[in-house]
């Protein structure tokens, strides 16, 4: 199955670390790790030091001694269910995110994670630019979750986690809490944004108010939206969705 997707719009001279990242390497300061260990070579050169720039139409480029070339941009959003890893590989033979996905000759990835017990929204991508703004704490990406607990907070329990909740030596805040409206569950339903995506988050923070989460699920990354997308589909970013994430700035 073809996956439409942009294509590379490369100029004659790009910068050597940039190159590496269209390929699939890694995020651009991977890249420049890989130069910095001298596994890069240019038309059978090893290269040292940062700053080269090349011509992608002409140049050989190795990594490792194996040819690299720019890989075709990977977009996708899935509906993650419980019970599935965003692990590429897991060595207990558990279901990962790619088990959801067609074959695709990429090498792709999840920006950011939800865990085994987390449902909703992922992007599923081979663009490592992208990921790192949508990541890194700098760019204060907004993530919207749908949170149900065992039993209600109290007003000033939510302000509590809008001031910080002190856990593990890390401040977790949240930005906005409120209630789920019209929620038909059994349980206490709500609406929750945060700025971070620090390892289990949500978990933490209602753990130190003592209370349990029943089910966490992630329907919102900045301007990407769950909408009507079922557990377990996928499917490509339109061009808006890819130029709306690409112009996230700090």
């Amino acid at each position: 199955m073809r996956l439409d997707s942009p294509k590379q719009n490369l100029s004659s001279k790009v910068r050597l670390q940039k190159y590496l990242a269209l390929c699939g390497v890694g995020s651009r300061r991977a890249c420049e790790a890989c130069i910095d260990q001298g596994r890069v070579a240019v038309d059978g050169l090893t290269i040292e030091g940062q700053g080269l720039c090349i011509d992608p139409e002409t140049s050989t480029v190795t990594v490792d001694g194996h040819p690299v070339r720019p890989q075709q941009k990977v977009y996708l959003c899935l509906n993650k269910p419980r019970d599935v890893l965003c692990t590429s590989r897991d060595t207990h033979d558990r279901k990962t995110f790619l088990d959801l996905l067609p074959d695709i000759p990429e090498r792709v990835y999840t920006v950011g994670r939800l865990d085994r017990d987390s449902e909703g929204l992922l992007l599923v991508t081979n663009d490592g630019e992208l990921a790192v703004r949508l990541t890194h704490p700098r760019y204060h990406m907004p993530k919207t979750y749908h949170v149900w607990l065992d039993k209600p907070i109290d007003a000033n329990q939510q302000r509590q986690l809008l001031i910080g909740i002190t856990d593990d030596d890390e401040l977790l805040t949240a930005t906005r809490i409120a209630p789920l409206p019209n929620d038909k569950s059994r349980f206490p339903a709500y609406e929750i944004i945060l700025n971070e995506g620090k390892n289990r988050q949500l978990r933490r923070m209602f753990q130190a108010l003592d209370r349990r989460v029943k089910r966490l699920l992630r329907v919102r990354i900045g301007p990407l939206t769950l909408g009507t997308l079922k557990k377990g589909q996928w499917r490509t970013l339109t061009p808006r969705e890819i130029q709306m994430l690409n112009t996230v700035r700090s």
